[in-house]
């Protein structure tokens, strides 16, 4: 089976990097999985987080654009209902404008971040995510350049092409409004590591062509830790194990634990489970087990495509990890 290979990039915040370090390392990610041959490259939507530094993907899809050559790059995903629909359309006619056939336009209706962040985004007011179906309705008629029935506005600059929307979710729920309007869909199993399978059947049994697109088209993004060992890659991965019970632990610490401190944490066996469980939301293992697991999960899921975001707190191993793959998915 023949797989595209994608990246989600969520900007972390490695052990003693700043900011300005993990966008640093973003931008040489997305050169480096561009030499690679990677087909997209997408950066995420967090807001007053320690442990990520991406709060505006917009913008840092603009740098990575003219920083990259051949990559489609875009968000994965920008969370409409905090925005006007017509904003975000003409940002990205922009976008479009200056790199067209390149600019994706994920959106998602989660928060991004502690339930503050949607009182900070909305004026003090909780955005109404009743109106989400409305609004990416508008975002795909403004974003195709059709006037707004009532304001009778255009998203400007017009042009020759538009960048297809993509709808993000992790339920069941999206997958449905995805196929009700007729955008492209991917599941979020680095986020839900279950239901993802019934989530995309629901997709392609209920898709609707749009003006966007005539057949469906779904992806699915999954953590992936690869090395060139088995042995090696789970002793990476021990740095997410600890990372995601922390935060279901309501713990909110700044950036990463290495894999030192993962390995000598003092899991209970409740917290064992847990790491159990989320493994479901990962892929670990030497190249030759990510490439078979990867391949068994996109025939699961019916896809021709899987996003892989890859944390390990060596920057040189996180690298390396996206080239395993890739070598691994090149060799015959």
């Amino acid at each position: 089976m023949s797989i595209k290979l994608s990246v989600l990039d969520q900007s972390p915040l490695l052990p003693g990097a700043t900011a300005r370090d993990a966008l640093i390392q973003t931008t040489e990610l997305a050169q480096w999985t561009d030499k690679l041959g990677y087909h997209r490259f997408w950066v995420s939507e967090h807001h007053s987080t320690k442990t990520l530094a991406g709060s505006a993907p917009e913008i840092l899809i603009t740098h990575l654009a003219a920083n990259t050559k051949n990559i489609r790059v875009g968000t994965g995903g920008v969370l409409l209902p905090h925005y006007s629909a017509y904003k975000v359309a003409e940002v990205f006619r922009v976008l479009e404008s200056l790199y067209p056939n390149r600019i994706d336009l994920g959106v998602g209706r989660a928060p991004g971040g502690m339930p503050g962040v949607n009182y900070a985004l909305n004026k003090g007011k909780y955005p109404n995510v009743q109106e989400y179906p409305k609004q990416v309705m508008e975002l795909m008629n403004y974003v195709r350049g059709e006037k707004h029935p009532t304001y009778q506005v255009s998203a400007t600059p017009l042009g020759e092409t538009a960048p297809p929307i993509w709808m993000l979710g992790s339920s069941t729920r999206s997958a449905s409004l995805a196929a009700e309007l007729g955008t492209s869909y991917t599941f979020a199993q680095f986020i839900n590591g279950e239901g993802g399978i019934n989530a995309m059947k629901d997709y392609y049994n209920h898709f609707k062509p749009s003006e966007q697109q005539k057949v469906p088209q779904g992806n699915v993004a999954i953590f992936v830790v690869c090395a060139k060992t088995e042995k090696e890659a789970e002793y990476l991965a021990s740095t997410l194990d600890l990372q995601l019970l922390r935060i279901e632990n309501g713990d909110f610490r700044h950036g990463y634990p290495d894999p030192e401190e993962a390995v000598d944490y003092p899991y209970t066996s409740f917290e064992l489970e847990r790491v159990r469980q989320n493994r479901q939301r990962m892929i670990v293992g030497n190249p030759q087990q990510v490439k078979e697991q990867l391949e068994t999960l996109a025939q699961t899921y019916g896809v021709d495509e899987v996003i892989v975001n890859t944390i390990a707190t060596s920057k040189e191993k996180r690298f390396e990890s996206y080239q395993l793959i890739m070598d691994a998915f090149k060799t015959k």
